[in-house]
């Protein structure tokens, strides 16, 4: 390996995807420039000093006080809770995240978790495991009410994939001045969240987790979504009070939950929600693409073509500019 490397590709993989493919894929991306994967902490040890750009889960603090070259550090994850960020600000490194690259993933599987739903599907995949032809009633998604909790990237993309369907959405986001792409767009407040409820067929959770949603799908919200509602938790399971949506779901307070997330996480395998018939769950799975390092890639990539031409205060994805944004 050459030195000064212009990108640092940590060791450490996610999502059990081979970070000599990521590597790979910058290169591809980046022919002018010099990328080098650290296989090994002493790798890491070496690499990180001289790179101008570090990707990967986390940077080690004690690596980021020799990494006197550095200007970015990408993220992997669209979370950076994990990451030093007051030491990466300190010395005064960007930090950028993986923030949007599952969003078509988590949004096809959230329009199929909905259908599913509509047409009673999960009821004929029951009924030819007992080898029974014996017809039952289905919904129609035609006409229905959609919440969606949240308008990032992955809330955006549900709203784009429902375009073509002829229901009627509704978005909650916590500027709702700012409009959106949904029919009707209310705030995060308790009143606006319960005025959306009320009026739901389907609830589609696509926010992140912090102080004001955990549990925002509590008792009361719950008891507000009529009857026949189903709820879509494609974002954290924290957001959803588990044993009060056990109850609904037990009692038929609402008609299903597909789950990709759950609290707790992973579900243990004694979980009353196995068990519910009303209830989908897939293994926090919505994101997988084979197109994850590709996407990353082309933000990595765009992102050191701006910091070459002085464009740094401008990055794609940033979550901190040492500007102060």
């Amino acid at each position: 390996m050459s030195t000064n490397p212009d990108v640092v590709v940590l060791r450490e993989g996610t999502e059990g995807l081979s970070m000599e493919s990521y590597a790979e894929t910058l290169r591809e991306r980046l022919p002018e420039h010099t990328v080098a994967l650290a296989r090994t902490p002493k790798e890491e040890r070496e690499f990180v000093p001289q790179a101008r750009v570090v990707t990967g889960i986390t940077i080690d603090e004690a690596l980021l006080a020799e990494a006197d070259r550095l200007e970015l550090f990408a993220c992997t994850f669209a979370g950076t809770d994990h990451v030093p960020m007051d030491a990466l600000a300190d010395h005064g490194v960007a930090v950028t995240n993986a923030g949007g690259i599952h969003a078509p993933g988590i949004a096809e599987q959230t329009i199929a978790n909905m259908l599913v739903f509509a047409r009673n599907l999960h009821e004929g995949w029951r009924r030819k495991q007992n080898g029974e032809w014996r017809h039952f009633q289905s919904h129609e998604f035609t006409d229905s009410t959609v919440t969606v909790v949240g308008l990032g990237s992955i809330g955006q993309a549900v709203v784009q994939r429902l375009e073509g369907f002829e229901v009627e959405t509704i978005g909650i986001r916590y500027t709702p001045e700012k409009d959106g792409p949904t029919d009707e767009v209310l705030g995060f407040d308790e009143d606006d969240i319960h005025e959306a409820f009320s009026r739901s067929d389907y609830v589609v959770l696509a926010c992140p987790l912090n102080d004001l949603t955990r549990n925002l799908v509590d008792e009361d919200a719950l008891a507000t979504l009529p009857p026949e509602a189903v709820l879509v938790n494609a974002a954290r399971g924290g957001i959803v009070d588990t044993d009060a949506l056990v109850s609904a779901l037990q009692y038929e307070g609402i008609r299903g939950a597909a789950l990709d997330v759950t609290d707790p996480e992973p579900l243990p395998n004694d979980h009353e929600l196995w068990d519910l018939e009303n209830c989908l769950i897939t293994p926090h799975t919505g994101g997988h693409t084979p197109k994850h390092w590709d996407r990353l890639a082309d933000i990595v990539a765009t992102n050191l073509r701006a910091l070459e031409a002085g464009e740094g205060d401008d990055l794609e994805n940033a979550v901190y500019q040492p500007d102060g944004s």
